[in-house]
């Protein structure tokens, strides 16, 4: 008798893919057979998953961005990529099938649907995205990453988000609070967020004193049309920096960092968290439902983190900001163990417990559900 499969259904995110990394490299731990269902973006991110992994790209459309007639034809698209699960479901037979959210889960979630193999959807911010909104009263349970206010469907369990091993190889790494020694400052914003990070940082950390700038080393992660000019502004001003578009050894960084800053993308605050250290965090103006906000939340509200609007992210205030971070080593201890505090321990175990009872047909909701403070995770 062949092992029992699963099924994970992710948009071409970062985050929404490194959560379903870290649950399939779970499930391949235990036995399980899994399957990643995405689009050519998310296929980016599959050379990280367990090569056990059979990896399947299946047609799928967003209505965001692209021109008048790309967004005429995504439902066809949609459609063409439901077909495929459905003959690839009735073939192969998933035990169980999780969704990630974004326009590429849609085919494996509607397909489940219909054939009723039992389903999750995890939601990894504090807001429900529309996918996972479109689908959440059809589905056995709606997993959260993030304690809010607005995620109360009926069927909602709080597990946390899960992280990958390579982050959880660094979960709880000693931290060494800023001092008059070589300080590490590492700054990531995202593919979508990185802009503003190249725009003010490098101008902010310029503005330090000379013993202060003498001592930081940045880890700087920006667009690829950015790079040259953020080295250059490092440069003229003797910081010493390190600039790419993206770090391959992220968690390593994070956790040789005083302090981060970052967008607070509920996959970069999940890393923060678990390895413990302390942050600044901008959410993204432009996100649709503000979910970055309400991520931000759940780190500042237990001074873990500090928070700054976009329109309040300028040049003075954060260079204020990190000029009393660094004279402030036991605030900075404190904020690292409350990060480490807030962070899911047990995520990963809690969602794939989950799985395995509906794959059994076990449907109540157990202590699993146990809903945490709203201003934490």
């Amino acid at each position: 008798m062949s092992a029992p499969l699963l099924v994970l259904a992710a948009g071409g995110t970062g985050g929404h893919m490194f959560p379903a990394q870290a649950l399939a490299e779970e499930m391949v731990s235990i036995g399980w057979r899994v399957k990643l269902s995405t689009d050519k973006r998310g296929a980016r991110y599959a050379k990280n998953f367990p090569s056990e992994v059979e990896v399947s790209i299946i047609k799928s459309a967003t209505f965001s961005g692209g021109s008048f007639l790309g967004k005429i034809l995504v439902p066809l698209v949609i459609f063409y990529g439901v077909l495929q699960s459905l003959l690839w479901f009735k073939n192969n037979k998933p035990s169980c099938v999780v969704g990630f959210g974004g326009y590429p889960s849609i085919p494996a979630v509607l397909a489940a649907f219909i054939w009723r193999i039992p389903t999750i959807l995890h939601e990894q911010n504090g807001v429900l995205g529309k996918v996972n909104k479109l689908f959440s009263t059809r589905v056995d349970f709606v997993a959260y990453g993030i304690a809010s206010e607005q995620l109360n469907p009926r069927n909602a369990i709080y597990v946390g988000n899960p992280v990958r091993n390579s982050v959880l190889k660094f979960s709880a790494s000693p931290y060494i609070p800023p001092g008059d020694y070589p300080i590490n400052l590492l700054v990531i914003g995202g593919s979508q967020g990185a802009r503003i990070m190249s725009d003010i940082v490098p101008i902010a950390l310029s503005k330090l004193s000379e013993k202060n700038i003498k001592n930081i080393r940045v880890g700087h992660q920006a667009r690829p049309e950015d790079i040259n000019r953020v080295i250059k502004l490092y440069t003229e001003n003797n910081i010493k920096a390190e600039v790419a578009s993206f770090f391959d050894d992220a968690p390593r960084r994070i956790s040789e960092a005083q302090l981060v800053i970052s967008r607070s993308g509920a996959s970069s605050i999940a890393d923060i968290a678990t390895i413990g250290r302390p942050s600044i965090l901008v959410p993204l103006k432009s996100a649709i439902r503000d979910e970055q906000s309400v991520n931000a939340l759940s780190m500042t509200s237990v001074n873990s983190a500090i928070s700054f609007a976009e329109d309040d992210f300028t040049v003075d205030k954060l260079a204020n900001c990190i000029t009393k971070f660094l004279s402030s080593p036991k605030k900075a201890e404190a904020m690292a163990a409350a990060a480490l505090n807030r962070s899911s321990k047990n995520s990963v175990k809690m969602l794939s417990d989950l799985i395995l009872n509906l794959a059994q047909g076990k449907k109540e909701v157990s202590t699993l559900a146990a809903k945490p403070s709203k201003k934490g995770t």
